[in-house]
């Protein structure tokens, strides 16, 4: 197994990238020797990739996401999303089961490990992490 494998990718915010990003995040876990932890890995990259997306369209702004994932330690993933779209993630009470958003905050707290937000940078961005393993 090799430890301390990583990579990141820096795309605009166009939902035909959330697909490059899960495939990165399934090469890496590849690469790692993890591939137990592609299924849940994917949902969640695509999860946090397509919100990042939005939130940049609705704020207008063309600024480049950046992904980053790592397989620092045996059995483990980290990855994190940053965007430069104002305003923090916010869960949705209860999303019907028609309903087209608000599944994704209630996914990262069910299937991963850990995962947070924070700010970054001077301006408005944030930052989406999430752990697995």
């Amino acid at each position: 197994m090799t430890n301390g494998t990583d990579f990141s990718l820096v795309f605009p915010p166009d939902p035909v990238w959330v697909r490059s990003a899960r495939e990165g995040v399934r090469t890496l876990l590849a690469a790692a020797g993890n591939p137990a932890l592609s299924d849940v890995a994917l949902l969640l990259t695509s999860e946090v990739v397509t919100n990042a997306v939005l939130a940049c369209r609705r704020a207008g702004t063309q600024a480049r996401l950046t992904l980053f994932a790592e397989c620092a330690t045996p059995g483990a993933l980290r990855v994190l999303v940053t965007d430069d779209a104002p305003g923090l993630p916010q869960p949705h009470d209860r999303p019907g089961g028609e309903a087209e958003h608000g599944r994704g905050l209630p996914l990262l707290s069910a299937c991963a490990t850990a995962w947070g937000v924070c700010r970054h940078g001077p301006g408005p961005g944030k930052g989406v992490w999430f752990e697995l393993g």
